[in-house]
């Protein structure tokens, strides 16, 4: 997949239908994606599989993902804005 498809699908998922999942998102994505290597964006995109409550939870540093790099990629977005 060209890099254009990897981030046009990239920002499609981050389009959550939340204001503020959405401007979370899309910002660090707009701001953020030519520095992410392969990895970061596995990250990233497992953490978009997770549903939107949580991932505002996450998102807010109400929660913190089990997981050390989900965790890390949340802390990452939070502190982009």
């Amino acid at each position: 997949m060209s890099e254009d498809a990897t981030l046009a699908r990239l920002r499609w998922q981050c389009r959550r239908g939340m204001a503020e999942l959405d401007a979370l998102l899309l910002n660090f994505v707009d701001r953020h994606y030519p520095e992410l290597d392969a990895g970061r964006l596995r990250d990233l995109e497992r953490l978009l599989k997770t549903p939107d409550p949580m991932l505002l939870e996450y998102l807010m540093g109400r929660m913190v993902p089990a997981d050390p790099a989900l965790a890390a990629l949340a802390r990452q977005i939070r502190e982009a804005m």
